[in-house]
């Protein structure tokens, strides 16, 4: 039994892989052996490796064709009119067709196909034009025929192949003979570093047809730029009830898009209420939505009368850079509706007098609009482009191959998987090629981030399409060949902080693919990733451990949990239904897995989790306490002798506490960095309580919110329970967060803060050896009561570079 459990956690650990990626190809040397499929082929494959900036992946080798375009194509021989031309590749087994036109005798397509090197299975590549048949006979007309062995090879940064004209010639016949129309193309041997690589038709996705042709293909994404509009409703004049002889009771509701805010009710006999309240809202560019005020008076608890409208687009805003430029407050004339009256059979409200509503109103661009979780953040510059900072490095990830992932379909009887991949870092979004039919998928994509905080963690996802269109890859489960599921199911990601990376090393790890399921944690497979991170200047870097976290706006003027919760939210569906409307679309339940939308629900499992790693901050206090107890008890008689050789020096010398205590963890600090992290940090099934869960806390998490119980008392109390218990596991997730990141402090997690904190340890003992304690006393008594004009709003030095620190909230599932 005891075995079992074992080699069932390992099947959970992080697993060091020896790829063969590019940069260990010194230039101009041989690549690997590979082996050659037909002898026409052996030149290309077997040819020395070309230099490219594909250097974290493995070399991945294509036949690149584009076909550009034709001319003087010949007449229909039996209708006289300009023939339907289209154009054939093949390449053995496999063949790809460009669009056709109506009677067109120069159509132009400028089409690319790549053919997988791995799948070639012939010595020659076969172009055919050929004019398209209503009948379903297209009839042939020419060809182009290439020798494999004479094709060139081109790899970035060299130009692209000028395309050439060929004369189409007849099949029959030793060498064949010309006919009448050329055909414009071009033919070369690449890698996935080639330019026309995204775009182009892939051997490898061949059977997908019609619109699941887009999804397949390799994307990257921008998120949309968030802005706050801040909305602050001063007060409303000539507010006139519609129901006479009672006092009003006034509130503005404001709408931009789904977003509804109210302010507080006004219950005053004056008609000119004031509020002076700030309302808040996320809205994106291009600003297509509307702000919508309107005045209302709440006659019953279930009654709102509308007694004023006015719809301002948000262009009208001007555009906050900081807190201190004060912005004009406009007056803006409300619709008022009256008594309805009927001409010409329609029904309408008359427009009487307006009253008005005062507004002071702004786009926010000092803050960061938060769209993910807090504790998973990728990007922490303000809105404003004026606003940002240099980068302080760059973030290269190969994105080699997955192993073992389970099937998530039923294709022709058997298990499929049409995997691809999702990594997000800051605004940028980017999507690997869908594989089609293989559980062991290699993709060999690289992509590279700036990086303006290394305090930021990559989410890497890997889902299984589902969008093929009408190729007949969808999921065929249900009996009758039932449409394909609506959504592209998960099969796992991971997180990586790039604070835990160390500078300029290249890591090479397969992550295991972990997904809780409600019948459990499940392994779906491990990805394959190469990982760099490169530092553009260290002085920038160590520096940047000193500043806040967040904008300056964030601790200036901060927003209540509350409401920063509901912005987030906000922004969250923004950024999912702009990227689904991308074509092809980032479909909304992907944008959400990325997010961690839902890693704020109350969940049993997550505050056990949560629990237990608060309980395990306090173990080494007890072993501190354990072992005091054993030197009281003389266990040891050496060690309780040193200690009271110690007790003697520090009594008698009491200035030497301080820096005896600093230089204790200076050498601590040397002594862990030998057993320093050699991986970055993973899913841990174990911490994260998902081992060992219980079936009843599974149903309890993957429960819908509201509760799909039946009875109204559950609902009620069941959902009160998960909201205040979902803010209790905050809480105590935030308390594990803290004492895990004092932790870090020595455990050299993240390299250069270590290094830093222990530099300064050696600094701090150096300088209190030579200065009274008294002076010190004193000093820090001073400072601790200093006046307040000598005090910021912003957060300490000290504050900044622990916030900074990482925990093992990376590592949570």
């Amino acid at each position: 039994m005891g075995g079992h459990q074992d080699a069932h956690h390992e099947d959970f650990q992080l697993k060091d892989t020896n790829p063969l990626l590019g940069e260990q190809w010194p230039k101009g040397a041989a690549g690997p052996a590979r082996p050659a499929v037909g002898g026409g082929i052996a030149g290309w494959l077997g040819m020395d490796k070309p230099s490219s900036t594909y250097d974290l992946v493995e070399q991945m080798f294509f036949l690149y064709v584009r076909v550009v375009k034709a001319k003087d194509l010949p007449p229909n021989p039996l209708t006289g009119a300009a023939m339907d031309p289209y154009v054939e590749v093949k390449l053995g087994n496999y063949k790809g067709t460009t669009k056709h036109y109506d009677r067109r005798a120069n159509p132009e397509w400028d089409q690319v196909f790549a053919f997988s090197k791995s799948r070639v299975q012939s010595n020659a590549l076969e172009v055919y034009l050929k004019d398209r048949d209503m009948i379903g006979r297209d009839d042939y007309v020419g060809r182009v025929v290439f020798d494999l062995g004479e094709v060139p090879t081109r790899v970035p940064p060299d130009s692209p192949l000028a395309p050439q004209w060929y004369r189409l010639e007849e099949r029959r016949g030793e060498g064949g003979y010309k006919i009448r129309g050329e055909l414009m193309l071009a033919v070369w041997i690449g890698t996935q570093a080639d330019e026309a690589f995204p775009e182009a038709w892939h051997s490898d996705a061949a059977t997908v047809r019609g619109e699941g042709v887009a999804s397949v293909r390799s994307k990257a994404y921008v998120s949309p730029k968030l802005w706050y509009l801040r909305v602050n409703v001063i007060e409303a004049q000539d507010v006139q009830p519609q129901s006479r002889g009672r006092a009003p009771e006034v509130f503005v509701k404001a709408q931009v898009g789904n977003q509804i805010l109210k302010t507080s009710v006004v219950p005053a006999a004056t008609l000119n209420p004031r509020w002076n309240e700030d309302l808040v809202f996320v809205v994106a560019e291009p600003f297509e939505e509307q702000l919508v005020m309107t005045v209302e008076d709440r006659v019953s608890p279930r009654k709102d009368d509308l007694l004023g409208r006015v719809q301002l687009p948000l262009t009208l805003f001007e555009k906050r850079l900081d807190h201190r430029p004060f912005v004009q407050s406009r007056w803006f004339d409300l619709e008022k509706f009256g008594i309805a009256t009927a001409i010409e059979g329609e029904t309408r409200r008359e427009l009487r007098f307006a009253s008005r509503v005062h507004l002071r109103a702004c786009l926010e661009g000092a803050y960061h609009v938060m769209d993910e979780s807090t504790m998973y953040i990728s990007d922490t510059r303000p809105t404003a482009r004026q606003l940002w900072k240099p980068p302080v490095g760059v973030l290269e990830v190969g994105i080699l191959s997955a192993a073992g992932l389970q099937p998530m379909k039923n294709r022709d009887g058997r298990g499929s998987t049409d995997a691809y991949c999702v990594a997000k870092y800051g605004q940028k979004w980017v999507r690997t090629r869908t594989m089609i039919g293989t559980s062991s998928p290699t993709w060999n994509e690289q992509y590279t981030w700036e990086v303006f905080d290394p305090s930021t963690v990559i989410t890497i996802g890997v889902f299984d399409n589902c969008h093929l269109g009408n190729s007949g890859n969808g999921n065929n489960n249900n009996a009758g060949g039932a449409a394909p599921p609506a959504r592209d199911a998960r099969i796992g990601k991971i997180r990586i902080r790039l604070s835990t990376l160390e500078t300029d090393r290249v890591y090479t790890h397969a992550y295991p693919l972990i997904l809780l399921t409600p019948s459990g944690v499940k392994k779906m497979g491990e990805l394959r990733l190469a990982v760099r991170f490169t530092c553009l200047s260290m002085m920038n870097m160590v520096h940047l451990y000193t500043q806040p976290l967040l904008p300056r706006m964030h601790y200036l003027h901060p927003f209540t949990v509350t409401q920063l919760d509901a912005l987030r939210y906000q922004a969250m569906g923004i950024v999912a239904a702009r990227l689904g409307r991308a074509e092809p679309p980032l479909r909304r339940e992907v944008v959400e897995y990325m997010l961690d939308v839902e890693s704020h629900m109350w969940s049993m499992r997550r505050s056990k989790a949560n629990f237990f790693r608060a309980v395990s901050l306090f173990s080494g206090a007890a072993a501190g306490a354990r072992w005091f107890a054993d030197v009281c008890l003389w266990k040891n008689v050496a060690t309780t002798a040193l200690v009271h050789v110690l007790l003697l020096i520090l009594i008698w010398y009491p200035e030497l506490i301080l820096p005896t205590v600093f230089l204790y963890m200076f050498f601590i600090g040397l002594w862990n960095y030998r057993r320093r992290p050699r991986h970055p940090p993973h899913m841990d099934t174990k911490m994260s309580w998902a081992e060992a869960v219980h079936p009843d806390e599974l149903d309890e998490e993957f429960d819908t919110f509201p509760t799909s119980r039946q009875q109204d008392v559950v609902y009620m109390r069941y959902d009160r329970l998960r909201s205040v218990a979902g803010r209790i596991q905050t809480v105590v997730g935030d308390m594990a967060t803290q004492g895990e990141r004092l932790q870090s402090l020595l455990s050299w997690r993240d390299p250069r803060a270590t290094c830093v904190f222990v530099f300064f340890c050696l600094i701090a003992a150096v300088v209190l050896y030579v200065t009274p304690f008294r002076v010190v006393a004193l000093v820090a008594g001073l400072f601790m009561l200093r006046h307040p004009r000598f005090r910021s709003k912003l957060p300490a030095v000290p504050s900044n570079f622990f916030r900074r620190l990482p925990s093992r909230a990376d590592s949570m599932l």
